[in-house]
């Protein structure tokens, strides 16, 4: 049976169960008192008494109105139970359309649900955000895929150019074409390491440790120290103790992030980095800052998208354009915030706060 048919058949037995609990109370209360036999009340009638219904006359004449009411309320009961289960689940059909045409792919239709606010309306208004996010995922996902397929495939065609001029040209200086081979697999492996790492951080982190970000960006700053110091970059640091809890392979992999993301955005020469860690009652904090550039607003907000490189070189060349999007990423897993603010005399802050 429907769901509208199983609530018409409810709402009649309702109403045919309450009409006879009353029947049965009328019957309990009223004409068990009524003597079955012959009843005469003194009076002005004939022999100056006067004859009354006995048990047996009541029954009799209450029962076929009696009967006639309870198939009235039979009638009634699954008639308007049809109507109104109808109007109840009306919502409900607009509900089943919306997720036919998401199954069959279309993620743009919304519900908007009008009426007063029930629960049909909310299971609606859930509805309706969770098929945006749905659209802003596949949609973010296409895009991923494609920026992906379009990264890896440029270092692969560069290998390919580099052997088939090397094999058209037996002279070819054997050592420099090795090197290139060399940056450009680099390049290579390096991208595929955060393709894995940015959709490993997507799923989420069940590893629940106690870290301290100060030690971590410590650790940070001690291993990109050299290459800092050959861009002429020099640290300013405040590590107070902070501590988080999560994992903290994905948290290291996100301060040395963000530490190499400035050191390759400073200024060409002489430029500085500040770090500080932080903590209050509700979260841990960590800030990197560095000079460089002044960024506008609309740059800052597709920084943390895949592949949003500007100009900015590593060791190895061209970076791939997924460091802030994995800092992004892990700070997603982990519940925490992350802002990016513009510094006026150029040069942007990076904020990241952790849960405690």
């Amino acid at each position: 049976m429907s769901v509208r048919l199983k609530l018409t058949l409810t709402y009649a037995g309702v109403v045919i169960l309450t009409g006879a609990m009353l029947l049965t109370v009328v019957w309990l209360f009223l004409l068990r008192y009524v003597p079955n036999g012959n009843i005469w009340l003194d009076g002005d009638g004939m022999n100056g008494r006067t004859y009354a219904p006995n048990q047996s006359d009541l029954v009799r004449a209450f029962i076929p109105p009696t009967a006639a009411m309870l198939i009235v309320l039979v009638l009634i009961g699954l008639i308007g139970g049809w109507f109104l289960a109808g109007r109840m689940l009306r919502p409900l059909d607009r509900l089943h359309e919306a997720a036919q045409l998401a199954a069959d792919g279309s993620l743009s239709h919304r519900i908007r649900l009008k009426g007063p606010r029930d629960e049909f309306h909310d299971l609606a208004d859930v509805f309706d955000r969770m098929l945006a996010q749905l659209e802003r995922h596949v949609g973010e996902q296409q895009r991923f895929a494609a920026n992906a397929s379009h990264e890896l495939r440029t270092p692969l065609a560069t290998a390919a150019a580099m052997l088939d001029v090397a094999a058209s040209d037996p002279q070819r200086d054997a050592d420099q074409l090795i090197e290139r081979l060399r940056t450009v697999n680099t390049r290579a492996i390096d991208l595929t390491e955060s393709l894995l790492l940015l959709a490993k951080t997507e799923g989420g982190t069940q590893e629940h440790a106690s870290v301290d970000l100060s030690l971590l960006a410590e650790d940070a700053i001690e291993t990109l120290e050299p290459f800092a110091s050959r861009r002429g970059i020099v640290f300013d640091t405040d590590l107070a103790p902070a501590g988080a809890t999560g994992s903290p392979a994905l948290l290291q992999q996100l301060a040395t992030n963000l530490v190499h993301n400035a050191i390759v955005h400073n200024l060409p020469t002489g430029g500085g980095i500040a770090v500080r860690t932080r903590q209050d009652a509700q979260a841990a904090e960590l800030t990197v800052g560095n000079t460089g550039a002044v960024i506008d607003e609309t740059t800052i907000a597709t920084l943390t998208e895949p592949f949003q490189r500007g100009q900015r070189t590593t060791e190895h060349g061209e970076g791939v354009g997924l460091g802030l999007a994995i800092v992004a990423s892990i700070v997603r897993a982990h519940d925490g915030t992350l802002v990016l603010q513009p510094l006026s005399g150029g040069g942007l802050a990076v904020i990241v706060r952790l849960p405690r």
